[in-house]
């Protein structure tokens, strides 16, 4: 997640979330993991959040959604977000069952309403692309990650890791195109033991593109996705 001020934004994340907060680079990365977790876990999509100097321009096209057990969590979740900063937003939404709220540098995000299908998530139900083909989407993440394909529509499809934990990826169909770089995108790290290089050449064979974020010599690779949305390769553990 880009952000003008990481140690900020970071904070009022790790409070959001109820996770830990620690300094990668001051001044340049806050990580936030869940409480116990040890990476890797796939119950938790972790987030570091990465200082930028470019401002917000538009809506984001990846955003999280929150979960909740019940109307009063819900209630209550929504009371205590705006409590440590965020705010409403309006993205068209209309008269939903969720809250669509901003966080303190204008980050959209939603808060659901209790859903039995994110019961079990944890804080962070899922992670929300938008897109303009679901289907091409989703044949493209469900190989990049091996996670699990549970439902494709032409507005949406949803997967989640194959160990049926942690939270959801989600594509939804909407018909804004991307213009500027994303301030939120996905992390991959290959597998202990897996030959990074490999990874990135597979991922180019499924469809990934090269790009240049002025990145500079890194560990990591970028790539773009079959829509133009940005993601890193980390390198294995």
């Amino acid at each position: 997640m880009n952000a003008r001020d990481d140690s900020a934004l970071g904070q009022f994340w790790a409070e959001a979330l109820g996770w830990n907060a620690s300094v990668e680079e001051p001044g340049i990365v806050t990580n936030l993991t869940p409480v116990g977790s040890v990476y890797p876990d796939p119950v938790a999509v972790c987030v570091d959040v990465i200082t930028v100097p470019e401002p917000k321009t538009v809506k984001n096209r990846v955003h999280v959604d929150l979960a909740t057990t019940s109307a009063a969590h819900h209630a209550d979740l929504v009371a205590r977000l705006q409590d440590l900063g965020a705010t409403s937003a309006d993205v068209g939404q209309g008269d939903v069952p969720w809250t669509v709220l901003a966080d303190p540098e204008g980050n959209e995000f939603c808060v659901l309403e209790p859903r039995t299908i994110y019961r079990d998530t944890g804080p962070i139900a899922a992670v929300v692309v938008d897109c303009t083909d679901p289907r091409t989407m989703a044949r493209f993440w469900e190989e990049a990650m091996d996670w699990t394909l549970h439902e494709v529509t032409g507005d949406h499809a949803v997967l989640r890791s194959a160990k049926g934990v942690g939270p959801y990826l989600k594509f939804l169909r909407t018909p804004d195109a991307k213009t500027v770089k994303n301030r939120v995108h996905l992390d991959l790290r290959p597998h202990p033991g897996d030959d990074q290089t490999a990874e990135v050449a597979q991922l180019r064979t499924l469809g990934a593109t090269d790009i240049d974020l002025g990145q500079g010599d890194v560990p990591w690779t970028c790539l773009a996705d079959p829509e133009g949305n940005e993601f890193c390769v980390l390198t294995p553990l």
